[in-house]
């Protein structure tokens, strides 16, 4: 008589190697639901901190200035590329994972290639562009098929895996949360092209600086606070009980 397979040896399903993976991605992060740390100090150490605000701005800004002020692309996408590399060869000396390193060069290598080849300085952001409609579309589109992003993430950031599916109020939860995140890169969208569309490099440029590190920090804030909620830790739980 043959015996049953263990689960132990199930084929993992697609959810949860996606999960498993955004999970682990969220971890590297640092968003990390085991350590005790404020909100403000999460988001302050998932941005990277004022070096993580420096790299990601300076190279923008330098493409922004020199193009407002001088009308040379090629010098603004020198600078702009220029500051990216300075930031990779400071974050090599600094030992860190080639990829971290080496992933805003590439980006800003990636974005100026467009402008470069088609002569028109706003095309700088068509990179952006893309990135948001596939960001947004991915967000909205889980949601929509009950399969919401930010709850694959939680759940195996909270060692639960998918097993939030039978709770209403965290499937309710992080329905509107996945909604929130696609509605932030769609709203990038529809502020943006206008400007992209006149041609209005200063304005476009000056948007996405004010819709990109700011607005992603408070959202992640309030996802990381309602997510809290929906997990209570123990010692926050005994707490609650004493008092």
């Amino acid at each position: 008589m043959s015996t049953p397979e263990p689960d132990a040896e199930r084929e993992p399903s697609a959810s949860e190697i996606l999960g498993a993976a955004l999970g682990g991605a969220a971890r590297r992060a640092g968003i990390d639901p085991d350590a005790d740390v404020s909100t403000g100090r999460m988001v302050w150490g998932v941005i990277g901190g004022w070096r993580g605000i420096v790299e990601s701005v300076l190279p923008l800004l330098a493409f922004i200035v020199t193009y407002t002020v001088s009308s040379n692309l090629i010098l603004a996408l020198i600078l702009s590329v220029g500051s990216a590399a300075i930031f990779t060869i400071i974050r090599l000396v600094m030992k860190s994972p080639p990829v971290a390193a080496l992933s805003g060069l590439v980006a800003a290598v990636v974005a100026a290639g467009l402008p470069l080849f088609t002569g028109r300085a706003a095309d700088q952001f068509v990179v952006g562009f893309i990135t948001n409609i596939a960001y947004g579309t991915a967000f909205l589109v889980s949601a929509a098929v009950r399969w919401p992003l930010i709850g694959v993430v939680v759940g195996f950031l909270m060692g639960e895996g998918v097993s939030w599916r039978t709770d209403p109020r965290k499937r309710r939860t992080f329905f509107w949360l996945s909604v929130a995140w696609a509605l932030l890169f769609l709203a990038r969208l529809g502020v943006q092209l206008p400007f992209y569309f006149s041609g209005d490099v200063a304005t476009l440029g000056t948007v996405k600086i004010v819709m990109g590190i700011p607005f992603f920090a408070v959202l992640l804030a309030t996802t990381w606070i309602v997510a809290r909620r929906l997990y209570p830790r123990e010692s926050d739980a005994g707490d609650a009980r004493r008092s």
